[in-house]
């Protein structure tokens, strides 16, 4: 009887920490399905940040920019890219919904600029009441067939930013990604206004102030079958 006594003893610690860690992890598990469906609906304080808009899906799915107005959106940018036969259509339908209207073309460090720019140039009008165009420095050359260096990235930026501006008469944003600004210290070598990207918590990856913050990536709302880009302007 003694010795079961000593057994179950000894047990009991392990019995506690066994419990202590279930409930730890029940507890990760409600916090995170927490911020999942809160992160569905948050945005950043008006009162912070009186400037809101969005950028539109990538995909193809039908849009209702009047929806995005009256959430609160006063501005949205629509992406660019090859192949997208929609992008003309969705740019009127912002504009008739009385939204500032920008666009964002990301670059493709495997691309000539000139290759890049033209679409730009062939898609967007020229008209001073569009906001600045963003450039996305998201991709990295690592999966260039043939190899790019980055010094061959950075230079076919600059002619992309340089084309671009002449076309617009406006300087560029630039949607910097932390894996990019790592790799190019982009923020330190080109003088434009930054676009950042951190959902809820403010960014901190460039050395110096940004314009846009991408504040939710994953917004939900009635605008969209997808989930759009909730984006902030600092004042």
């Amino acid at each position: 009887m003694a010795s079961k006594r000593k057994l179950s003893a000894r047990k009991a610690p392990r019995r506690w920490l066994l419990r202590g860690a279930a409930l730890l992890v029940l507890v990760g598990l409600a916090f995170a399905g927490w911020l999942w469906w809160d992160m569905r609906e948050w945005r950043p304080d008006e009162t912070l940040y009186p400037e809101q808009g969005a950028l539109a899906p990538a995909g193809t799915g039908a849009i209702k920019f009047e929806t995005l107005k009256a959430i609160g959106a006063q501005f949205v940018y629509l992406p660019l890219a090859p192949g997208q036969s929609d992008f003309a259509a969705r740019f009127a339908r912002a504009r008739e919904a009385g939204l500032q209207v920008g666009v964002v073309l990301d670059f493709d460090p495997c691309l000539p600029a000139d290759q890049q720019s033209g679409l730009f140039a062939q898609m967007v009008p020229r008209d001073a009441a569009l906001l600045p165009p963003a450039i996305g420095l998201m991709r990295l050359a690592d999966g260039c067939a043939p190899k790019v260096r980055d010094a061959a990235v950075e230079s076919e930026l600059m002619t992309l930013i340089n084309q671009i501006e002449m076309h617009s008469g406006e300087s560029v944003i630039l949607r910097l990604s932390p894996g990019f600004e790592a790799r190019h210290n982009t923020a330190t070598t080109l003088t434009r206004d930054l676009w950042l990207m951190r959902d809820r918590a403010r960014p901190d990856y460039a050395p110096r102030p940004w314009l846009l913050w991408s504040a939710n990536s994953q917004l939900v709302t009635d605008a969209a079958e997808e989930p759009i880009e909730w984006v902030v302007v600092q004042k």
